[in-house]
């Protein structure tokens, strides 16, 4: 075997190591979202509506992921929303999503893994 096929063959189980351990954390995360109540209101693709048709309540996670892309203090101010909830007067989505308001979610999800949700929530593609 040449040394240029041992480099590629590197590579192609590098990458297949990186997608499974993408595919894993994707995994773990939807499981958290889904037992602590998240996917109640909120769906993970950008434009995805409700069962019967209507706008999500919360924003789709991809178009958090775009709105909030570089912003420094993003998953502070995200996992502070989660732990404490949103001013209904101050709401941002208006239009893209139906409801008002997030609710405190203290008591539904730690905030150590309020931070490993929407670290992952940040990098969504």
């Amino acid at each position: 075997m040449s040394f240029k096929t041992t480099l590629m063959l590197g590579a192609l189980l590098l990458g297949a190591q990186a997608a499974q351990a993408d595919a894993t954390l994707d995994a773990q995360m939807k499981a958290l979202a889904l037992g602590s109540g998240c996917l109640t209101c909120h769906h993970i693709e950008s434009g995805a509506k409700s069962a019967d048709g209507s706008k999500p309540i919360g924003p789709n996670w991809q178009d958090v992921a775009h709105k909030y892309k570089g912003q420094a203090q993003a998953l502070d101010t995200l996992v502070q929303t989660v732990m404490q909830g949103s001013n209904p007067y101050n709401s941002h989505w208006k239009g893209q999503a139906s409801g008002l308001a997030m609710p405190p979610n203290a008591v539904a999800i730690s905030q150590a893994d309020a931070s490993k949700l929407v670290g992952w929530i940040l990098n969504l593609p």
